[in-house]
């Protein structure tokens, strides 16, 4: 999958959770549009390099945005905006094992559920003759304590997008949570106990119900990324 043509610097501060400032190679200093919900751990430092896109549309704020950090190791992809269509370029490529038979694919799919509010999935994969599939991807970025980890901070909708999959397990569909590793670093994805041991406990619980994690590296080239590889997931 091809990236935007990117523009590199360094980074100076990150703020307000949704801001960063970057000082360009071309010594101007531009704030950028940071669309990432966690808090980013081990993926920024002041004099990091970052690799922003450019969008020119009048009607946005910021046209800076933050695509990705090298913390010494190689890119790390800190936008999570991009790792729903990086998955599905992948499986319509056919290129993830176990969801290469699929004929049909729908992002944003509805799911409606007694005891759960109106909610939606990443993505729907159908084909004939096989139940229908939903899958929600998460982007992974934290390393800690010399391993692949997910979360980076506590999250409540995580947890329910796992009590959605068990539930869409136990009514006959197929569910999949895809981790989307998006640094170099590791060689296997692990639930992040420490920083949120309800999570690791919700995913132990899902797994347990029949849902299946799938880790899916995302390796990065100058201007495009592409698949590289599975990694087992521990709970």
């Amino acid at each position: 999958m091809n990236l935007p043509p990117l523009t590199t610097g360094i980074i100076l501060n990150r703020y307000k959770r949704f801001l960063a400032d970057i000082k360009l190679d071309s010594g101007e200093t531009v704030t950028a549009h940071c669309a990432n919900t966690g808090a980013m751990t081990s993926c920024w430092q002041p004099g990091a390099r970052v690799a922003l896109s450019y969008n020119d549309n009048p009607k946005r704020k910021l046209r800076w945005s933050l695509e990705r950090v090298d913390m010494g190791g190689g890119w790390i992809g800190v936008n999570t905006a991009r790792a729903n269509p990086i998955i599905m370029d992948f499986i319509r490529d056919k290129s993830i094992p176990g969801l290469d038979q699929y004929e049909e694919m729908r992002g944003e799919p509805t799911y409606v559920a007694s005891g759960f509010p109106k909610s939606r999935f990443d993505i729907l994969l159908s084909a004939q003759g096989k139940p229908d599939c939903y899958v929600e991807v998460k982007n992974v970025t934290l390393w800690l304590d010399q391993k692949i980890q997910f979360p980076d901070a506590i999250t409540v909708r995580g947890r329910k997008h796992l009590d959605l999959l068990v539930h869409a397990k136990k009514n006959g569909f197929r569910a999949v949570i895809i981790f989307a590793v998006n640094r170099p670093e590791g060689d296997s994805v692990s639930a992040a106990a420490e920083i949120d041991p309800d999570y690791a406990d919700a995913l132990k619980n899902a797994l347990k119900h029949g849902v299946e994690a799938i880790a899916v590296r995302i390796q990065h080239h100058a201007n495009r990324v592409s698949m590289g590889g599975i990694l087992p997931v521990f709970t």
